[in-house]
């Protein structure tokens, strides 16, 4: 990343910001909540409300062979005009790799009619003095397998979707960080990867972790090329000492959840701070309403703070981790999206996520 990149001068120092998706149904409502709790870093909101605005259908736009009828989202390459599709996208895919300025217009930008919250943030970020902004997209593991052919095969076993996607995904994750960084402030990409809560269990025995991996690099490349951090989102548990050897910046999990989990793995956490490494700290949590109820900024405070002990007085070679130290490499945020809550657990979801940044950042910075 070059100096002159203005995501090269993005400090985290336990800012908060949020998981995409909110409970409403208009954008400007959305974007209103979003600025009004996360000021620092806003995001663009998806509205699960809208069906366009589905994990699949929202990244898979312009890609050959993807069909959609009604709510159903399906992959066919037996058409008789499939192979023509395939050959003019893996054209406009090089001609795009050449010249990213063709980005724009091409089948790897995501419309307006996709990703509404995405084009009002744009809009409304322009201007404002913010340390970031940030985007997401969905990963190629949940999208290749949760697309599938007319007889539930998925995408993910079939080589040639298998590649447009990957490739397609490459060049959006680029367009989307090209787009945001009109704002003139750093751009953050999450990907979005619940499926890869999955690796290890018995439907994906198969799966190759280098491939998935060299997978998920080119697409994090990708996005880092055009000026991106990028960081991956997991919202339960997975093989942390495997994603958090890619290249990513920032590592986005269910801290509320699952910290017992990431921790384990303190060797591989340790050598992803020491390069620089953020960790989006979702603690606060989304998963159950009670447990939303009974948790307040303070009482969450406690647990960042039991939580990081855990961590603090690693080894890093010039020194031992200490609170500030950890809070300056972390994000703080949700454990997940809000899309799911009521529009009264999510209010109280987003004053925590802001609120405990305060706490955090007056205490510690």
């Amino acid at each position: 990343m070059t100096q002159d990149n203005p995501s090269s001068r993005f400090q985290a120092n336990g800012l908060a910001t949020l998981i995409g998706s909110l409970p409403v149904t208009d954008h400007k409502e959305a974007l209103s909540l979003i600025f009004e709790h996360t000021p620092d870093i806003p995001l663009w909101p998806q509205l699960p409300s809208n069906p366009k605005e589905g994990m699949l259908s929202q990244f898979s736009e312009g890609m050959p062979g993807i069909v959609e009828e009604g709510d159903r989202t399906y992959f066919d390459i037996q058409t008789e005009t499939f192979p023509e599709e395939m050959l003019g996208y893996f054209e406009q895919y090089l001609a795009a790799l050449e010249d990213p300025a063709l980005l724009s217009g091409s089948p790897f930008a995501v419309s307006k009619d996709r990703a509404q919250g995405l084009f009002a943030l744009h809009e409304a970020a322009g201007g404002k003095a913010v340390a970031a902004v940030k985007g997401q997209m969905t990963g190629p593991f949940t999208l290749l397998t949760g697309l599938h052919d007319r007889e539930g095969r998925a995408a993910y076993y079939e080589p040639t979707i298998r590649e447009m996607v990957v490739k397609g995904l490459s060049l959006k994750a680029a367009w989307q960080v090209r787009f945001l960084a009109e704002s003139q402030a750093p751009v953050i990409l999450f990907i979005d990867e619940p499926a890869l809560a999955g690796l290890g269990s018995s439907a994906f025995l198969s799966v190759s972790l280098d491939e998935l991996g060299q997978e998920l690099n080119e697409i994090v490349g990708a996005a880092q090329a055009a000026g991106g951090l990028v960081g991956i989102h997991v919202c339960a548990n997975t093989d942390w000492e495997f994603l958090l050897s890619t290249s990513i910046d920032i590592v986005s999990f269910d801290a509320y959840g699952f910290f017992d989990k990431l921790v384990a793995c303190k060797d591989a956490l340790f050598t992803f701070l020491e390069r620089g490494g953020i960790i989006a700290w979702g603690i606060v949590p989304t998963s159950e309403k009670e447990y939303i109820e009974q948790e307040t900024a303070e009482s969450l405070l406690a647990r960042w703070e039991e939580q990081a002990a855990q961590l603090v007085g690693g080894d890093r070679g010039n020194g031992s981790w200490d609170y500030k130290a950890l809070l300056r490499q972390t994000l703080i945020t949700p454990s997940c999206g809000t899309g799911s809550l009521s529009l009264v657990h999510a209010k109280k979801v987003l004053a925590l996520t802001r609120d405990l940044s305060r706490l955090l950042r007056d205490k510690y910075l």
